[in-house]
């Protein structure tokens, strides 16, 4: 209705203007003994010249309903882009009112427009010569509207250090937003003869990297695992496609790595490579591993391969869980641990099953998942049938899980499932039973952070299930459970 009520005022304007053309000898009998005869043909002049601007008018108004389309938003709320580019747009509107200025010199003035054209031809050839820069954008503006090489909201980078979201293509440039809010005009011609990096196309996803250089002491197998296992909990990774990790070269300062990982948003892929070497950088701390220096540096050796008691003692030290354990407490556990090397896919832990010890990560990545509910009642209204499991989390190195099995000897709450190979520590009830007869005071401070590690993973697993929060877990409850589990 919208586009029937632009177009009908140009189109009665014209059936009027067109009536008065053709009833013209009629309006010269009545007009002429009145006004005199130059009057009168100038009446005619501007009515044929009006009727012809109408028309340009009504066709430039249909040119702006085509590509403006049926406007409205995208599914994911965004507007809907015009179905022309604007620059093509207002290439037809000029045609169309260029069209309409010739027919008025040629019909209603009756000039001669080819003999217009050819003496004004120095005239052009001296204004394109200077303009000819502008002129240059301009054809470039067009070539690009018709190969689409990429659309308003697209994230482009032309060069290094200059991309930016594009926020308008118009005659003569393509305006960019850049990531911190500043504008950048660049002119067509520019963006059309070099070489630019759509990020937008063909899909939002596209890959990045980082650089990595390690010892060459590092196996390559347990590097390719501690960067894998730092790109996977990095926030703004994609989990499809997966990342993976390449050799890229090895030189005399060590072995170069490419972290390759996936993202969807052009604007934010410097504080995902953030993410990811941070990331990274904290995964080799906790294993005693540093980024290669240059061989011609002089500094005292440090061996790449850190001491396994060592190593187990600091894993411990930076859990929550034993803060309350003095070194030599801590030391004892330490060496009482277990190594366990686990292939990506396998369950370290499955739900339901007994266990009596807890799992501390040196290594890899794993996802922490429940057993879906059956379909019943309000959670699955639409009558789909719920996914297998519940991803609950994603724990990463230097986390810990099953401490419940371990501390009050209750089945497996949750499977966890090794994303990438991965190397954990088991600490087994066996080894803790001594500990806490010694102090056993240390009971209530492990029954208060159970409780608190508790809550969280039930609020979550009910979020998931779209159900009400649960009450707390009672810290006296697990306390009174653990003592009775380790007969304190």
């Amino acid at each position: 209705m919208n586009a029937l009520r632009r177009l009908s005022i140009p189109a009665l304007l014209l059936a009027l203007l067109a009536a008065m053309v053709a009833a013209k000898p009629w309006l010269h009998g009545h007009l002429e003994p009145v006004v005199g005869r130059s009057l009168s043909n100038g009446l005619d002049i501007a009515v044929a010249s009006a009727a012809w601007l109408m028309a340009a008018w009504g066709g430039a108004r249909l040119i702006d309903l085509l590509a403006a389309g049926n406007g409205g938003t995208n599914p994911d709320g965004t507007p809907r882009p015009p179905r022309f580019p604007r620059l093509l747009a207002d290439l037809l509107r000029f045609f169309v009112y260029g069209v309409a200025v010739l027919a008025i010199l040629a019909f209603v003035l009756e000039q001669p427009v080819t003999g217009l054209l050819a003496t004004s031809g120095v005239a052009i050839a001296v204004l394109g010569f200077a303009l000819r820069n502008i002129i240059a954008d301009i054809f470039a503006g067009i070539a690009l509207n018709i190969e689409h090489p990429y659309h308003i909201g697209d994230w482009l980078e032309l060069s290094p250090g200059v991309a930016g979201r594009v926020d308008e293509i118009n005659w003569r440039a393509t305006r960019l937003i850049a990531g911190d809010g500043t504008a950048v005009i660049v002119p067509n011609g520019i963006v059309a003869g070099s070489r630019f990096v759509n990020f937008s196309r063909p899909s939002p996803a596209f890959r990045a990297s980082v650089p990595i250089m390690l010892d060459s002491e590092v196996p390559v197998e347990r590097a390719k695992r501690i960067l894998l296992s730092a790109m996977l909990c990095a926030d703004g990774v994609l989990s499809t496609p997966r990342p993976d990790v390449i050799v890229e070269a090895v030189t005399p300062n060590g072995i170069s790595y490419q972290a390759r990982f996936w993202t969807d948003d052009g604007g934010r892929v410097a504080l995902v490579r953030d993410a990811v070497l941070t990331a990274v950088l904290g995964n080799l701390a906790r294993v005693g591993i540093g980024p290669a220096c240059p061989k011609q540096e002089v500094r005292q050796h440090q061996p790449v391969q850190a001491d396994t008691d060592m190593l187990r003692h600091n894993l411990l030290r930076q859990l929550q869980l034993f803060d309350a354990f003095d070194d030599e407490e801590l030391g004892a556990l330490a060496e009482a641990m277990r190594e366990v090397h686990l292939p990506a896919g396998t369950a370290a832990v499955r739900q339901g099953e007994a266990g009596e010890s807890l799992f501390v990560i040196a290594e890899g990545a794993f996802d922490v998942e429940v057993a879906a509910p059956p379909a019943t009642g309000p959670t699955y209204p639409d009558g789909g049938q719920p996914p297998g499991v519940i991803h609950l989390t994603r724990l990463r190195p230097g986390d810990l899980f099953g401490e419940m099995s371990l501390l009050t000897g209750q089945p497996r709450s949750a499977s966890v499932v090794a994303c990438t190979d991965a190397v954990v520590f088991e600490l087994a009830r066996s080894h803790l039973d001594p500990v806490l007869r010694q102090r056993p005071q240390l009971a209530e401070r492990l029954a208060n952070l159970m409780a608190d590690r508790q809550s969280r993973n039930t609020v979550e697993r009910n979020r998931q299930q779209g159900v009400a929060p649960p009450a707390p877990v009672e810290s006296q409850a697990l306390l009174a459970r653990l003592r009775n589990f380790f007969k304190l």
